[in-house]
């Protein structure tokens, strides 16, 4: 018997099939899907792979398999997933494959773990030194930079896990110790991930007429073991959410599992409490990147011994080694959150239809404000159309007001708060009312220049500037993480009038400090929930009203439930409608009716000021008049004439190497080849020139993108498979001086 084998590397070369023989000895546990040890040309250490296939003989002088390991393998499903998303996203099957093991899967047999109350937990003390000093080749030993690279991927890690998943030492950690590489603590631990939570018992709700007629078009697929998608499009607080649980209660009732996506970190904690008090904690699961490597590793284990039934978390939760799948639920389906930015560059919801037409089963999309794309599949009756018009508690959607901030400066008010919305906020806490106030920027300031000169401190890394951050008195990086020191004194013409302009989330929190001293106040966004659990307490803290006014960017916007907020102030409406791409009147609306819709969803009525430079902008007063049918009308009249998305598909092949040169040249190569195959054989695409991206270097990497627009079909898939292959004969990638990567539909045009 020989087995096909994919070996679990990145290297573009290597993805492809390798026959060995199967030992007499291994016949029992040999199966697709079976991890295995091999050795693999010359190297002396066995290599990883995956058993994709099974067959009689080769053709080849084989060698045989040394290890096979079953505890972690994949089913035969898992791996027909991983070959269609290697030809759908043009990456390695390998690559997929890492996307549905065990959290921590290394080339090591996992045993059983040791619980302790009280562990070593590991950190790294500066992570752009040692980046730095790996990239530099500066270690000798290949352990130390195994458990590097491992705690620079997971964070925070205890020791137990750091040895089991990096295969390494203590002596080589404690090296690293000496080194002031890293530091180790003791920490009391506890495994699961619902301790601290206090479990009510729910009941299900009484539907509404329209809540009934959706599940009960839903309820009847899954009686007849269909595959159908829907779109839940409801108004906020329309009750989607009590659908969702009754479908999924259903699905266990049949003991079918279901999965739950949301798409914020900041979402799970509300979700998983309405869960448990509804199903019990011993039927959940639950994945996302906050929990601890540990943590993840015994949820995936729930999952696959069939305890937990209900799977709920962020995007990579659509790989939970689910059986028996009854219902696949997407909430928020809007969110770019669901598109990975990173190789595989996978959208979980072509995943989820994958799974459910495979599976016969529904598959569920819910939004307040759906993608155009979504609303567009149900013009072509590929999904079907579940409208939720009113509040589920009969509550009247919030009034919306929009402030003219030009205004604001002819009365020559400098604040962040226009005279409207202070005076709302002071009424809002005389009534003992909640708060939320939005601004889609972090830190401090935007940006730091010098009057005289015109210098603005950049990025050493990215060709960006750098956030000033208050709290910790630093300028920032928001894409590679580099940070420096304030700048007090101008390094090109030595001035010291250096001023910062605009605004950030620390800075409305100072200034709502000093308008209302007596106001409780707390902030959330990337920087204040950095430590484990940290968002959901600033959440609680909130609900149970331990705070007057909320300060956040998008991660307050989307799905929360706070019957005491009856004021939602939206600072800076136009960050977003002024992005370089083609979706930003969408996002703006979308963000500004998501953020509106906290508001007035107890019994008082809820009001929104939205404040804005440009009043008479279309998507805002589409807003303002809470017309969403006038908006996505006019959207997709537009995307129709201008042929983007959901009309067209955008392609972009991007290009990126530390050196310029080489940047370009690769870029402007494959754009002569495929300008070859489109004239040759007449393909129907639309072929931009190559081109410098919008920000032309992140992380020390120089960037160049090609853009397509084309209908994205197996003719399409074809090429671009056929360009990566291309890509391969190009010296520069094949010796690892450029990257390629191929994206479709990207959530960031940048």
């Amino acid at each position: 018997m020989v087995a096909e084998i994919i070996l679990n590397s990145n290297a573009k070369e290597l993805n492809r099939v390798f026959d060995y023989n199967i030992p007499e000895t291994m016949f029992y546990k040999a199966m697709v899907g079976s991890r295995v040890f091999v050795q693999f040309g010359n190297r002396k250490q066995l290599e990883e792979g995956f058993i994709i296939g099974i067959k009689e003989s080769s053709e080849f002088k084989l060698k045989s398999i040394e290890k096979i390991v079953n505890e972690n393998g994949l089913t035969e499903e898992k791996v027909e997933l991983a070959k269609w998303m290697a030809r759908r996203y043009f990456c390695n099957i390998s690559e997929c494959i890492k996307l549905m093991l065990p959290p921590g899967t290394t080339t090591k047999i996992i045993e059983n773990r040791i619980k302790e109350k009280n562990e070593n937990f590991v950190t790294i003390i500066d992570e752009e030194v040692v980046e730095s000093d790996i990239e530099e080749d500066k270690f000798k030993s290949a352990k130390q930079v195994r458990i590097l690279k491992f705690l620079l991927d997971n964070g925070e890690t205890n020791l137990a896990d750091l040895l089991l998943f990096t295969d390494t030492t203590r002596d080589a950690v404690k090296a690293l110790e000496k080194k002031n590489y890293i530091t180790i603590e003791k920490k009391h631990v506890e495994r699961n991930p619902f301790f601290h939570k206090v479990e009510r018992q729910s009941k299900k709700l009484e539907f509404t007429e329209e809540q009934q007629n959706a599940y009960n078009e839903i309820s009847d697929k899954m009686d007849k073991n269909k595959y159908e998608e829907y779109l839940i499009y409801g108004v906020t607080g329309s009750g989607k959410t009590e659908i969702y649980l009754q479908l999924i209660e259903k699905a266990l009732n049949n003991n079918k599992t279901s999965i739950m996506l949301v798409p914020e970190i900041s979402l799970t904690p509300q979700t998983v409490d309405r869960f448990i008090a509804r199903f019990g904690e011993e039927n959940i699961a639950v994945l996302h990147s906050k929990l601890s490597i540990g943590e993840r590793f015994d949820q995936w284990n729930k999952i696959k011994s069939g305890q937990a039934k209900i799977v709920i978390g962020a995007r990579s939760a659509i790989f939970a080694p689910v059986q028996n799948l009854g219902i696949i639920i997407i909430d928020e389906e809007h969110d770019s959150s669901y598109k990975s930015e990173s190789t595989p560059r996978y959208n979980a919801k072509d995943v989820a239809r994958y799974l459910c037409y495979e599976s016969n089963i529904p598959l569920v999309l819910g939004s307040a404000t759906p993608d155009t794309g979504s609303l567009y599949r149900t013009m072509k009756k590929q999904s079907v159309l579940l409208r939720l018009n009113k509040r589920a508690n009969n509550a009247k959607l919030p009034e919306i007001e929009v402030v003219d901030l030009r205004e604001e400066l002819s009365k020559k008010n400098k604040s962040m708060l226009s005279e409207k919305l202070q005076e709302s906020i002071k009424e809002n806490l005389e009534n003992k009312k909640q708060t939320i106030l939005f601004l889609n920027r972090r830190g401090f300031s935007t940006f730091v220049m010098c009057r005289d000169c015109g210098y603005t401190a950049k990025c050493k890394n990215c060709d960006i500037t750098l956030t000033y951050h208050k709290s910790t008195n630093k300028l920032k990086c928001h894409y590679c993480g580099y940070e420096t020191k304030v700048i007090t004194k101008c390094p090109e013409c030595g001035s010291e009038n250096i001023r910062y302009f605009g605004t950030g989330t620390q800075k409305l929190e100072s200034e709502i400090n000093t308008l209302f001293p007596e106001a409780k106040t707390i902030r959330m966004d990337v920087d204040t929930v950095t430590k484990k659990n940290s968002h959901e307490k600033i959440l609680t803290d909130f609900k149970e009203n331990k705070a007057d006014i909320l300060i956040g960017t998008q991660m307050v916007v989307k799905g929360h439930h706070f019957p005491n907020v009856t004021l939602v102030g939206v600072i800076a409406a136009d960050g977003s409608l002024n992005m370089n791409d083609y979706r930003a009147n969408e996002i703006t609306f979308q963000i500004l009716t998501q953020v509106a819709g906290r508001a007035g969803r107890g019994e008082d009525a809820g009001k929104v000021i939205i404040q804005t430079y440009n009043p008479d902008n279309f998507t805002i007063e589409c807003v303002k008049q809470q017309n969403d049918e006038m908006f996505y009308n006019t959207e997709m009249r537009l995307r129709k004439q201008l042929k983007y998305p959901p009309f067209c598909d955008i392609i972009v092949i991007g290009v990126s190497s530390k050196d310029e040169q080489i940047t370009m040249k690769v870029a402007q190569s494959l754009h002569k080849y495929l300008k070859d195959r489109v004239e040759n054989e007449n393909i129907g695409i639309m072929l931009y020139k190559a081109l410098p991206a919008p920000i032309d270097k992140i992380k020390n990497k120089y960037r160049w993108r090609i853009l397509i627009k084309c209908k994205f079909g197996e003719d399409i898939i074809d090429l671009m498979n056929n360009t990566m292959e291309k890509a391969q004969t190009i010296k520069y990638c094949k010796n690892g001086d450029a990257n390629i990567s191929i994206d479709v539909n990207p959530t960031n045009m940048i």
